[in-house]
C-alpha cells in the first residue's frame, strides 16, 4: 500500500491528541493486528521509523521495534549521546534531519516542550514515547487490555493509586474520551496536574464519564473494576526518592485495598515493578494481575499507531484492499 499524508492527527504527543472516534478506531486496529501478527508486513515495507531515546527502556523500545518490523518497517533506535546534540545542534534542526530520512519519529524524551519542538519541526509524524508529562503508548495498551478483559470500556470504573504522574495523565485522558469513570487517589502535593484534571473532567462529563480526584486510597477503589498503580519513584525522581516513599506508603495497592474493588476487578502496573512498595508480590503475582497481558499489549497497540499517523488509514480498511 503507498503511504499517503496523514490527514487527521499529525502527532500524539498526548492521548488528547485524539478524538473519541480515533481512539476506538485505534483500539479496534490494535486488536486486527494483535489476532493477525503477520498480516501487515508489507504496509511500511522500504521505510524507516526513527526511535529517539533519551531514556532507557524495556518495554516501550522492545514493543516499538517489534511493531515496525511486524509493520515491514525498519526501526532505528538513536541516542542522544550518537547524535550531534551534545555539541549544540538544536533539537528542531535535529527533528528537520530526521524526518528527510524516516517516515515518523517517536521520542522518549525527559521534557515535554522537547517533543513540542520536535513536531513544530518535523515533517513527518512524531509520536511520544514518554515524557514528562505523558506516556499515551502505555494508556492505549491499557485500554485494549481493559476492553478485552471486561468487553467494553463505556461505564468501567479505573482507580489509580500513587503519584499523579505521566501515566496518570494519559489514563485520565484516555478514560475521558472512552466515557470510563476514573478515581486518583495521592497525597495532595503529588496529584495530577490541575489543568489536565481539569480539561479531563469536563470531557468524561460529555462522554458519560466522570473523574474523581481524592487523597483516599480506599474511596478511589471501591466498587473499581481496575486498580492500577506505578512505581513511587520515577525516572529522573531519585533524589526525592525516600520523601517520595514516605508519602506515598499508605498508597500501597495490596489484597486489603484489592477486596475494596468489585470481585472481579483486574489488577494493572505499567511496569517496572517493585515488590513490597507500591504493590505486594501477591497481588502483582496473583490470579487479578493482568500486568503481563498489559505489557503484551504495547506491540498491537503501537502498531496501529504508527500504522495509522504514517498512512492516515485508521481502520484498517485500505490495506485490506
Amino acid at each position: 500500500m503507498a503511504i499517503t499524508q496523514h490527514t487527521r492527527v499529525r502527532d500524539v504527543l498526548a492521548i488528547a491528541d485524539l478524538t473519541d472516534i480515533e481512539l476506538h478506531e485505534l483500539l479496534e486496529l490494535s486488536h486486527q493486528m494483535k489476532s493477525q501478527p503477520r498480516g501487515w508486513l508489507d504496509a511500511l515495507a522500504g521505510e524507516t521509523v526513527a526511535c529517539f531515546f533519551q531514556k532507557p527502556s524495556t518495554r516501550t523500545r522492545v514493543s516499538l521495534h517489534g511493531a515496525i518490523a511486524r509493520l515491514g518497517g525498519a526501526p532505528l533506535l538513536i541516542r542522544p549521546d550518537e547524535l550531534q546534540l551534545g555539541r549544540g545542534e538544536p533539537i528542531s534542526d535535529t527533528a528537520r534531519v530526521l524526518s528527510g530520512y524516516a517516515c515518523a519519529i517517536a521520542a522518549r524524551v525527559f521534557k515535554q516542550t522537547d517533543l513540542e519542538t520536535m513536531a513544530e519541526h518535523s515533517t513527518v509524524p512524531v509520536i511520544n514515547a514518554l515524557s514528562d508529562l505523558h506516556h499515551p503508548c502505555q494508556a492505549l495498551a491499557d485500554l485494549l487490555t481493559i476492553n478485552e478483559r471486561f468487553g467494553t470500556l463505556t461505564g468501567v470504573r479505573l482507580a489509580y493509586v500513587g503519584e499523579g504522574n505521566n501515566v496518570v495523565h494519559s489514563l485520565l485522558e484516555a478514560g475521558a474520551l472512552a466515557g470510563m469513570h476514573v478515581a486518583v487517589a495521592s497525597p495532595g502535593d503529588l496529584a495530577p496536574d490541575p489543568a489536565i484534571v481539569a480539561e479531563t473532567a469536563t470531557l468524561a462529563r460529555d462522554n458519560g464519564g466522570s473523574i474523581l480526584i481524592t487523597e483516599d486510597p480506599v474511596e478511589a477503589a471501591a466498587g473499581a473494576s481496575v486498580v492500577y498503580t506505578d512505581v513511587w519513584v520515577s525516572m529522573g525522581d531519585e533524589t526525592e526518592a525516600e520523601a517520595h516513599m514516605q508519602k506515598l506508603r499508605p498508597y500501597q495497592v495490596n489484597d486489603e485495598l484489592m477486596r475494596v474493588a468489585r470481585p472481579d476487578a483486574v489488577f494493572m502496573h505499567c511496569l517496572p515493578a517493585h515488590r513490597g512498595e507500591e504493590v505486594t508480590a501477591e497481588v502483582l503475582d496473583g490470579e487479578q494481575s493482568a500486568v503481563w497481558q498489559q505489557a503484551a499489549n504495547r506491540l498491537p497497540t503501537e502498531q496501529a499507531l504508527v500504522y495509522a499517523l504514517v498512512t492516515g488509514d485508521w481502520t484498517g480498511k485500505e490495506h485490506a484492499r
